[in-house]
């Protein structure tokens, strides 16, 4: 009984600290509109309601109490943080919008903090797609540690961790890939899709372990009531299979948005005509400008 007890006074201040999230949103949606500034839609509004309702679903819902009883639903609550929600929030542009609807002095006190050399220096390095990158294969294999993922399961404060941590290492990786602020990142955009590969390396390394391991992995749900009334190994395997083809399509949807986004890019190149001493040829503008200046 205590543990529920804690259990729904978390929930009601993670749904409170989420409603005020899509309060102060909306308020800097409001006013953006109100101003004529281009940039940040509707659907960018929509995008980050649905991040914030999909956190809400994984962390304070009634979904997020049966973690304890099964590892499928376990996994649908780090799906729901790292793949679905982390990605909804970036794409509303946050940053932005979010700055709008705060009161002024908080933002002058931001950003003062963030006009620190040191602060600037911290931001752009954990923006590095290494970075993201490694946050998020990290987590990912730290968390399913079976004596790291017992811990979660028995300590309300660590499974709080744990939660924050998934989503916080998805808002790293999806960083790089929705470039949500164009001036964090300079990488090549080709690179990404590279990116995007190898992150499903310890996702399916991890699902197809899940998948085919003959014995149960976490002997803490041999004792759980099973909801969905499988078996604990059955229970591990339909977890396992939900991660692989979750992961797989939704890399495999976000790696043909950046092909499309990269051919795009090049395609609405501006050329121009570029005379030589012997022939004149096509050349995107840019690259004209810098034969001329040879």
């Amino acid at each position: 009984m205590p543990h529920v007890h804690h259990a729904s006074v978390a929930f009601s201040w993670i749904s409170a600290a989420l409603i005020l999230a899509a309060l102060i949103y909306l308020r800097g949606w409001l006013r953006l509109r109100r101003l004529d500034l281009e940039g940040v839609q509707a659907w960018h509004a929509g995008s980050f309601i649905l991040g914030l309702f999909l956190i809400w679903l994984g962390t304070a819902s009634p979904l997020s109490s049966l973690d304890h009883e099964s590892l499928t639903a376990h996994m649908v609550q780090h799906l729901l943080l790292m793949t679905f929600a982390a990605p909804s929030i970036l794409l509303g542009k946050p940053v932005k919008t979010l700055i709008y609807g705060m009161p002024h002095r908080l933002v002058q006190v931001m950003g003062q903090l963030f006009q620190s050399a040191g602060v600037h220096h911290v931001v752009r390095a954990l923006a590095h797609p290494a970075i993201c990158w490694l946050g998020a294969a990290s987590t990912l294999i730290a968390w399913h540690i079976p004596a790291v993922f017992v811990l979660g399961l028995r300590s309300q404060m660590w499974h709080g961790i744990e939660q924050v941590s998934f989503l916080a290492s998805g808002l790293l990786f999806w960083w790089p890939v929705v470039q949500p602020w164009r001036s964090a990142s300079k990488w090549q955009e080709a690179s990404l899709l590279v990116y995007l590969f190898l992150a499903t390396l310890p996702c399916d390394i991890l699902s197809g372990f899940l998948v085919f391991c003959e014995r149960v992995v976490y002997p803490v749900y041999f004792s759980s009531s099973q909801p969905f009334g499988l078996s604990a190994l059955e229970d591990q395997q339909c977890a396992g299979a939900l991660m692989w083809t979750c992961v797989t399509v939704v890399y495999v949807i976000a790696g043909a948005i950046v092909t499309a986004r990269l051919f795009s890019s090049r395609g609405s190149q501006e050329y121009v005509i570029w005379q030589s001493e012997t022939q004149a040829i096509a050349l995107p503008k840019r690259d004209a400008q810098r034969m001329e200046a040879l």
